[in-house]
């Protein structure tokens, strides 16, 4: 299946979210709860957590933050 184009931003959002929400979930709870027999449950948790707040944050920020950037960034002189 492929997805148009033009949806190519909400795409790449969802997956962004769903990777550093996994990641930083399972970072988070090694560091909070250590491996042990209720590790993945709890993991496994944080993470659906974490994917609910991530996702509408990655398609939310993205434009606030390239105007963020251009702001900051100093264009070449000359250019």
């Amino acid at each position: 299946m492929k997805i148009d184009k033009k949806y190519e931003s909400l795409v790449f959002g969802f997956f962004m979210a769903l990777g550093m929400s996994l990641f930083m979930s399972f970072a988070m709870t090694l560091i909070n709860v250590g491996i042990n027999h209720v590790f993945l449950k709890i993991w496994m948790k944080s993470w659906g957590i974490g994917f609910t707040i991530a996702l509408p944050v990655s398609l939310i920020l993205p434009p606030f933050i390239s105007k963020l950037v251009k702001e900051i960034i100093q264009e070449e002189a000359g250019v």
